[in-house]
């Protein structure tokens, strides 16, 4: 479980826990051990584990940890991802490399390490994070929401590659939810980061939980409006899909 330490990867952690799971939960900040303690009793075991899955070196030190438990890992929860707003000229090359190592090159990563094992034990569930945002070109938000568009079209695929394997990929894409990420990407003053009407994080991740349980390609969770917006996607150009998004993530929106 990466990204455990706060929103909705906190919330995933939470619904291991309670179906009886026990859970390695992962994050780069020592807050993910005050989370474990938060666990520890709901259900099964829960383990922390301090890492940045950044660089190779940190998502090869997880997958070591994690062959390190008790029998195989069946189910995988990988959520860990970051944010960079503003204008793409004008935002840190290093913000951007770094969004595209975490957001992008540490799931795939991670992913193939772990589902190399699932197949050869015939069993196993993938649940990956990705966003609403996959599905339009998103200004100020650009690197982000090409990395979830990347998510939602890699697990899909794979999950489409692994029929009959016993293993199944799902993709949750969430709208936006009530957790730090607006904050520490810069977007308060956004009117998607100013709304009041953010999902809960507890029912985006029983919808994750559950698509996964089940084996479904995908979910859309949270409100009627995401759902909404996923369907409008496939019929508006990029161009008008593009717009829209910028309404709401460009700079200063929220006070317009």
């Amino acid at each position: 479980m990466t990204g455990a330490s706060t929103g909705i990867g906190r919330a995933l952690a939470r619904q291991f826990v309670s179906h009886g799971f026990d859970v390695l939960i992962v994050a780069d900040e020592s807050g993910i051990h005050g989370v474990a303690e938060e666990l520890i009793g709901a259900g099964g075991r829960v383990t922390a584990f301090q890492v940045d899955l950044g660089s190779p070196a940190g998502v090869e030190a997880l997958y070591a940890r994690a062959r390190g438990l008790d029998g195989p890992v069946t189910a995988a929860a990988l959520n860990a991802g970051i944010g960079v707003h503003g204008r793409f000229d004008e935002t840190s090359l290093e913000a951007d490399l770094a969004l595209v190592d975490l957001n992008v090159r540490s799931i795939v990563h991670l992913a193939k390490l772990l589902l190399r094992d699932m197949v050869r034990n015939g069993e196993g569930k993938l649940l990956i994070t990705a966003s609403i945002a996959a599905a339009a070109p998103s200004p100020y938000q650009a690197t982000y929401a090409a990395s979830k568009a990347f998510l939602h079209s890699f697990a899909e695929a794979i999950g489409y590659e692994l029929r009959g394997s016993g293993v199944s990929v799902s993709s949750l894409l969430p709208g936006p939810t009530d957790t730090a990420f607006f904050a520490r990407a810069a977007m308060e003053d956004t009117k998607i980061g100013a709304s009041t009407t953010k999902d809960d994080p507890d029912v985006v991740a029983k919808a994750g939980f559950e698509a996964m349980q089940a084996g479904r390609a995908s979910v859309v969770a949270g409100s009627f409006w995401n759902r909404l917006q996923m369907e409008a996607a496939r019929h508006l150009p990029d161009r008008v899909r593009a717009a829209f998004a910028a309404s709401q993530t460009k700079p200063g929106s929220a006070r317009h």
